[in-house]
């Protein structure tokens, strides 16, 4: 079967089911893994489908507030999908901020309706869950996001080679949405403006 039916077969197939494990299609489609994730790259890119963990979810319905996700949810500035931190909710809802700050502060306030979120490892650029990804905070590289700058990393390792290198703490997603709350408390706090390296 040719990349383009699979591609055909995996829309039905999404259309239906609503979300789709990777493995799943793995096992229908007698391909690899690796195969089915370059199979839905075009339909990501399109924003039909979303990547979760371990697997995909139709966004269809939303597809008209995807392409107007150019903006962040919270801080309203241009989100960049390097840096992008996605909060999927009920009804194929998918919220964007442009980065992990802004995406931890609305998580925080979005509470229980969040039913995913998703990130992306600052060294790998791959796709990671937000309750497996590590938040490095405090850190002197600056990569001119929303300060305080949260940088996300899926391998606790590598958090700590970069933070090693840079400086910086290391915080798992709770103590992160509590701790970005807590620096975004006071007179000057903003998405953009305000900067506190304290701890």
């Amino acid at each position: 079967m040719l990349p383009i039916e699979r591609q055909s077969q995996i829309r039905k197939l999404i259309q239906i089911k609503k979300t789709l494990k990777i493995s799943e299609l793995s096992e229908q489609f007698n391909v690899s893994e690796m195969t089915i994730y370059r199979d839905i790259k075009p339909l990501v890119e399109e924003g039909f489908i979303a990547k979760t963990f371990g697997g995909i979810s139709l966004v269809e319905k939303e597809k008209h507030v995807l392409r107007n996700q150019s903006q962040c949810v919270y801080c309203h500035k241009p989100s960049h999908s390097k840096m992008a931190y996605r909060l999927i909710l009920a009804d194929d809802k998918i919220e964007t901020a442009c980065c992990a700050h802004c995406g931890l502060l609305r998580h925080r306030q979005l509470g229980e309706e969040v039913l995913q979120a998703i990130c992306h490892d600052f060294f790998m650029s791959t796709t990671i869950s937000a309750p497996l990804t590590w938040f490095v905070m405090d850190t002197t590289l600056n990569v001119g996001c929303c300060q305080p700058q949260v940088l996300t990393f899926e391998n606790r390792e590598h958090a700590e080679k970069f933070v090693k290198g840079f400086g910086g703490e290391i915080y798992g997603l709770q103590e992160a949405m509590e701790v970005i709350r807590q620096k975004m408390q006071g007179p000057s706090g903003s998405c953009t403006k305000h900067h506190d390296s304290r701890q």
